[in-house]
């Protein structure tokens, strides 16, 4: 489900290479296409995309953190190639080549990660390599890189990896919290707390993005009540006045 083909790829390769889908066409200056990423357009609370990582690995800081910072490396290195080559690159062969290009940085992040954190490397296992399929940073190469500058492909790129690793981190830091009682291997809680172990086992990657869901659902309802509040009042003002 989460590495397939991806509805933003999906909708390019029916429109053709040339039509972008929305958030791309109109024009945007850099900072939107930093921080896009990281909430608006976030690849796994509002894209969904890039879920079988998302579910599997996250149940622990460490192992979430990992995980979302290698995929920032390889999305932000695959970027760069495709926007630097992509009128190098033939059009039949383009989603071959960005695959590749993926292939390479996954393997480069791979060797950094068992260099500085082997054991967390064996803990991800597959997931590492499956990157490389990831929908998020192909669906960020399809719909933006091949078609952006350098500079602006690299600020997507990392908005988008940024909102990537926090989705992870904030689901990493919910499981182990509540499914063993502790952040980063630090026993948060006395010897009596009695850990969710579902938490810790694949199911509690549904409780964990859905209980995530609704929460971030009631603060952005929140928000927007406030707004409209503020704007009520502001046209209350006015008519007064």
């Amino acid at each position: 489900m989460a590495h397939g083909t991806t509805p933003a790829i999906g909708h390019s390769l029916e429109h053709g290479h040339g039509g972008p889908p929305s958030g791309v066409a109109r024009r945007t200056t850099a900072t939107q296409d930093l921080v896009r990423g990281i909430w608006r357009e976030n690849p796994v609370f509002r894209q969904f995309l890039g879920l079988c990582p998302t579910l599997a690995v996250t149940n622990t800081v460490a192992n979430s953190l990992a995980m979302g910072v290698a995929t920032l490396v390889v999305l932000v290195g695959s970027s760069l190639l495709v926007s630097a080559f992509k009128r190098s690159i033939p059009e039949a062969v383009r989603l071959a080549t960005y695959v590749l290009i993926i292939a390479t940085w996954v393997t480069v992040a791979d060797l950094i990660m068992q260099a500085l954190v082997p054991d967390i490397e064996k803990a991800l296992g597959a997931y590492v390599y499956l990157i490389v399929v990831n929908c998020i940073i192909l669906a960020r190469q399809e719909a933006f890189a091949s078609r952006q500058p350098v500079g602006r492909s690299l600020l997507d790129a990392a908005g988008t990896g940024l909102g990537n690793v926090l989705a992870l981190l904030l689901m990493g830091t919910v499981r182990e919290i509540v499914g063993s009682g502790s952040f980063l291997g630090i026993r948060l809680f006395g010897a009596h707390y009695q850990p969710w172990i579902v938490m810790q086992l694949p199911p509690g990657g549904f409780f964990a993005i859905g209980f995530s869901l609704l929460a971030l659902a009631g603060f952005a309802r929140l928000a927007a009540h406030r707004t409209a509040h503020a704007s009520a009042q502001h046209e209350a003002r006015a008519e007064a006045a």
